[in-house]
């Protein structure tokens, strides 16, 4: 498979087939090319799909949304009484292996729903969403929050994607869509409420490649900020984001990557200041943060990495990387003049990250099949560019 980014438009091109497993066995699925005026409304363009592969994907998230055990809860237990079922706990994302999962899996159907409402999934979608989004089931979710033990769960990966499912919903002019964006905002309130009391505290970034990585989150919540209009949190992600972030220099990027990352910390860094600053400005930044990107000599931080067993939970980890590589290089690029020599070699390593990623994406094994479709639709359908 060959993807090929159009410098203007940042439309994306793939010719050449992936193959995804179903119940009728492999078959081939092509990405269509996108036309260059065929931007939907109010969406950044991205790759055409086909009914194939909108079909594939959402069946990834339609099996593993309701699908309660294997599950790795990460909740405190204080006493006999908080021993309890992950459904028990979280009637919506108690699913897809772990909370986080279970929500990016929400976000991923009202991706696709949204962009192809007319598909063959768009049914199917449609009735798995109407019953997880429900306003007493959510309102569980959001109260879950409220003991001690409980305020830093899933922060802030889990809070990123939660408010990622709110982005997408928010203003999509759908009677259904307006009630699940309804339905969302006590979990809204408290995630936002959370990250407001917890940012100011937030001594330094915590720069790793796995969930807890600071860049990453502060870019999804900063998207929120900027599609609802909340400007409390969108000033205080720009004040963060500039304190951690700003003054550096020479990023180490050949320590780059580790056995289990699924994000690269420094491109995720990058990722999240260009939407902060300046096209002029994040350029100068981007060349004292990664000097080496302009002669290309950026060794194996922008080469695609294989799985050696997509069976191990935590090794399966760099096929994430591959693809959120991709959306990071590609988001990156989109704040770089077409004149820059920078902006090809991240579109062009973009795409061998994508190519690379997209292989492990239906491997016919839970430990990847319950998160990597999110990684894939998230790049695939131009979710990387700024509000």
């Amino acid at each position: 498979m060959q993807i090929c980014f159009q410098p203007l438009s940042i439309c994306v091109v793939v010719l050449g087939l992936v193959v995804f497993a179903s119940d009728a066995g492999p078959r081939p699925v092509a990405f269509a090319e996108e036309p260059e005026n065929n931007t939907r409304p109010s969406e950044q363009p991205g790759m055409t799909l086909s009914d194939d592969q909108v079909a594939a994907f959402a069946s990834l998230a339609l099996k593993g949304i309701p699908q309660e055990y294997p599950n790795k809860p990460s909740n405190v237990v204080s006493s006999p009484e908080d021993v309890k079922s992950p459904s028990a706990m979280h009637p919506v994302f108690y699913g897809c292996f772990d909370w986080h999962s279970s929500v990016h899996g929400h976000w991923m159907l009202v991706r696709l729903l949204k962009l192809y409402p007319d598909s063959s999934a768009a049914a199917q979608i449609r009735e798995t969403l109407n019953r997880q989004l429900t306003k007493d089931k959510l309102q569980v979710e959001a109260d879950y929050f409220q003991p001690k033990e409980n305020k830093s769960f899933e922060r802030m990966y889990g809070w990123a994607w939660a408010l990622q499912l709110v982005t997408e919903l928010h203003n999509w002019d759908d009677a259904d869509a307006k009630n699940w964006r309804d339905n969302l905002r006590p979990l809204e309130m408290v995630i936002v409420q959370s990250s407001m009391d917890y940012l100011p505290k937030l001594s330094f970034p915590i720069r790793t490649g796995i969930h807890p990585d600071t860049g990453f989150a502060l870019s999804l919540e900063l998207d929120y900020a900027r599609r609802t209009g909340h400007k409390p949190l969108e000033e205080l992600i720009i004040a963060r984001a500039k304190h951690f972030y700003l003054k550096d220099v020479n990023y180490p990027a050949h320590y780059e990557p580790s056995g289990n990352d699924f994000f690269s910390p420094g491109f995720n860094e990058a990722d999240l200041m260009r939407r902060v600053l300046s096209r002029e400005e994040f350029s100068g930044w981007l060349d004292t943060f990664l000097p080496q990107l302009r002669s290309g000599h950026m060794g194996p931080m922008m080469e695609p990495v294989e799985v050696s067993d997509v069976t191990d939970g935590h090794l399966v980890h760099l096929a994430g990387l591959d693809l959120s590589r991709a959306w990071t290089m590609a988001g990156i690029a989109t704040a770089l003049s077409d004149s820059d020599p920078r902006k090809a070699l991240l579109q062009d390593s973009a795409r061998k990250h994508f190519d690379a990623g997209m292989t492990y994406v239906n491997s016919g094994h839970y430990e990847g099949e319950h998160w990597l479709a999110t990684f894939a639709v998230y790049f695939a359908t131009g979710s990387f560019r700024k509000e």
